[in-house]
């Protein structure tokens, strides 16, 4: 199952029910995340692409398969914390490997700030990326069980990368079959 970016982005397009559990190590604390995820295809010339691009002196043409990911939960431990936004994505391929490169963002995972990690699809077809925070790292790995089902683990380290601070698991659900490809 050997994917490269353009088509690991076009399996994840679509609405997605998601079930987080996230270890809060550093507040020794559980929480469970109910949320309805959409991942959308944007276009190239998308002036959303074309800022993101601008914001870290990327040239957008070497973009492909850019994307917006919006989300809406709950939370069991704040259950007043409105858990909604938005986000543009942007995967700059490595020119010499299909499955490595960079992942643009307009706001980042462990800290709400413009991002950009590294990513790798393993031979398995998992999705790994890595981005580093002034304050924190964060490593993330996405898989499809199939193709209405995927399975993501996020990891939020220190600046050092010498601890964990948070762990998650989340099982996504796509809503509306796709069908088997």
């Amino acid at each position: 199952m050997l994917l490269d970016i353009t088509e690991f982005v076009a399996k994840s397009i679509g609405r997605w029910r998601s079930q987080r559990s996230a270890h809060h190590l550093t507040f020794g604390h559980f929480e469970a995340v109910e949320s309805e995820i959409e991942i959308v295809s944007l276009s190239t010339d998308d002036p959303a692409v074309i800022d993101l691009c601008k914001s870290h002196n990327i040239d957008p043409g070497l973009v492909v398969s850019p994307f917006r990911v919006s989300w809406d939960g709950q939370s069991d431990w704040n259950e007043d914390e409105v858990l909604k936004g938005s986000n543009v994505l942007a995967p700059v391929p490595d020119p010499d490997q299909a499955r490595r490169g960079k992942l643009l963002r307009d706001q980042g995972y462990a800290e709400t700030m413009a991002a950009a990690g590294d990513y790798t699809i393993t031979e398995d077809g998992t999705f790994v990326l890595v981005t580093g925070y002034d304050r924190a790292a964060a490593e993330e790995k996405i898989w499809f069980v199939n193709p209405n089902v995927r399975c993501r683990v996020s990891l939020i380290k220190t600046s050092a990368v010498s601890g964990v601070v948070t762990a998650s698991f989340s099982s996504e659900i796509r809503q509306g079959v796709k069908s088997e490809q």
